[in-house]
């Protein structure tokens, strides 16, 4: 059968030709306008629609579009391989599997098809199976740390522990991954009973802050083997220097238990996720998210509860606005000790970014409620709020958040910078102005800070020398914010300098083309300026930005009459 990506190119030109497009039929729903081509137009057809789907982000229509391609075209590796890794996804890993069998006769060792048979095998107790596949395993590129510690937990399978940590020695070598490979072999000597050996490793772990899973290995590890001062030590360095301290709450109440056998890696399969979660992990930090994504599904097919994964998952896929899918990872942690609060907290940011702003709002008062020592939850419940305007309810969540602290710091500037964005909007310029000034005495050089009390200072016409020169710091510090530049166009302006007006404010349509407000005040600009025609061209183009009725009236008053005749520096 001839391909379907060699049939493309003639196809779509003819398509071109005629005057379409599969773009508004795959817009319009999935299988739009595709149902009634006939074969040839329904295999190429659905591959390109499941290449605008992948470019689109959309892994879930994607995939079912590279299969229903795939099935009229059986024979194409590369469709194989692209809708193997779509499956895999998605979460889809029992269908995954099948294409990843297939996918072993094709050329070239298929190392995340491989990666994920191996661990199926592992799961199902097929060790020989599950060896056989790893000894497939490339050990170039990601091969380099996937090979050691894949096959280092097939021989802890076996209860080779010995063979096990010659498997993961070549991970030792490779720089960066010290601790990788110190924190694995720790685990293995750890569950072979080889307490002091892997009390060495996991040492060295702890060496330099480590992360909270780190903290949650070797704590259980120090409390389980009768050093539970030093579990101690560790989790309180971890809280210290973490703001979110929550996250080992649980275990520093657990100290005045007995200690337990039960291990956070309890076996090799567990150690198996465990190993594709961290590389999934260090993936995710270098913003790498695909194959993050790819590995953490393999881990949670070894081990479904592993939290972080989930929480991983979560994450990526709210990154890419996919935030169903990141509210369905995001529930499998609610009730989780450690990783709930956040869980929770990211469920509310993605039920905003939904427009469900209800229920989020609902979730942030809840957890505000439970915990009325912290501020997370209450600020990120005035941001919720402001978003979507509701400035009159933010302001008594940023002023409780406030409240909550007591003494505010440097760190808590944007805290006051918010509420009083909330206080401007809502004409109590006397309380904004308070926030503005105290977040300076925190922050003096802060640009939104000076340039929100200048700006504010110059439209009110008050304090006018001194608001110019906090815009000038401002655009000192930030030269290529078009907000920032703007204000420094108006005090201009405001003071009559309507040529030095006019390069500023040019300058800032340049920064921000469509932002109706600067586009506003050039048109003014070049009115005062004597230039008529420019100053409706601008006035225009912000009548059609505008959003708000009464700028709109504003507007098309200028372009109908144009300025009133008055002084220079009279207020607009």
């Amino acid at each position: 059968m001839t391909s379907v990506r060699r049939r493309l190119q003639p196809i779509s030109l003819a398509v071109l030709m005629a005057g379409t497009t599969l773009v508004p039929a795959f817009a319009a729903g999935p299988g739009a306008g595709l149902a009634a081509d006939d074969g040839t137009g329904s295999a190429t057809g659905s591959y390109l629609a499941g290449r605008y789907a992948q470019h689109q982000d959309d892994w879930t229509a994607a995939a079912r579009f590279t299969a229903q391609a795939l099935d009229a075209d059986p024979d194409d590796p590369a469709l194989l391989r692209r809708t193997f890794l779509l499956r895999l996804g998605e979460g889809r890993i029992d269908t995954a599997i099948g294409y990843a069998s297939r996918l072993l006769d094709e050329k070239g060792e298929p190392q995340m098809a491989l990666t994920l048979l191996a661990a199926d095998a592992l799961a199902k107790g097929k060790l020989d199976e599950a060896d056989g596949y790893a000894a497939r395993l490339p050990t170039d590129g990601l091969g380099r740390f996937l090979t050691p510690l894949t096959r280092a937990w097939l021989a802890t399978a076996r209860g080779k522990t010995d063979e096990a940590l010659t498997a993961l020695q070549p991970l030792s070598g490779v720089q960066g991954f010290e601790a990788l490979y110190n924190l694995h072999a720790g685990l293995i000597l750890d569950l072979a009973g080889r307490n002091d050996e892997a009390a060495a490793r996991y040492a060295k772990v702890t060496e330099t802050d480590a992360p909270l899973r780190v903290v949650q290995i070797v704590g259980s590890f120090m409390t389980r083997t009768g050093r539970k001062d030093e579990a101690r030590k560790l989790y309180e360095a971890f809280q210290g220097s973490n703001p979110d301290g929550l996250l080992v709450e649980p275990a520093l109440a657990a100290m005045a238990n007995a200690p337990s056998d039960t291990r956070p890696v309890p076996d090799a399969r567990s150690g198996l996720a465990e190993a594709l979660f961290d590389l999934g992990s260090a993936l995710h930090h270098e913003n790498a998210d695909e194959p993050a994504l790819l590995f953490g599904r393999i881990a949670l097919h070894l081990r479904g509860d592993l939290a972080l994964a989930h929480l991983m998952i979560g994450d990526i896929t709210a990154s890419r606005d996919h935030h169903e899918e990141a509210l369905a990872a995001y529930k499998q942690l609610e009730k989780d000790p450690l990783l709930g609060w956040t869980a929770r907290m990211r469920e509310a940011d993605s039920l905003a970014r939904m427009e469900r702003n209800d229920e989020a709002i609902a979730i942030l008062k809840d957890l505000a409620a439970e915990r009325p020592e912290r501020t997370d939850a209450i600020t990120r419940l005035g941001d919720i709020y402001r978003y979507a305007k509701r400035y009159a309810e933010a302001i008594p969540a940023y002023t409780t958040a406030l409240e909550r602290i007591g003494t505010p710091q440097e760190r808590h500037w944007p805290l006051l910078y918010a509420r009083a964005m909330c206080y401007e909007k809502t004409k109590q310029w006397p309380q904004a102005e308070a926030d503005l000034q105290t977040a300076l005495k925190l922050r003096p050089d802060e640009p939104s800070l000076l340039n929100f009390l200048g700006y504010s200072w110059i439209d009110r016409g008050e304090h006018l020398d001194k608001a110019r020169a906090m815009v000038e710091r401002a655009v000192e510090l930030r030269p290529r914010d078009g907000y920032i530049v703007d204000s420094l166009g108006w005090a201009l302006y405001t003071l009559g300098d309507y040529e030095a007006a006019v390069a500023k404010l040019e300058r800032a349509v340049e920064l921000k083309p469509v932002d109706p407000t600067i586009n506003d005040h050039l048109g003014d600009a070049y009115w005062r300026a004597g230039r008529r025609n420019e100053a409706r061209f601008q006035w225009m183009r912000a009548l059609r930005s505008a959003d708000d009725d009464t700028d709109k009236a504003a507007i098309q008053a200028k372009l109908d009459k144009g300025l009133p005749e008055q002084k220079a520096a009279a207020k607009q």
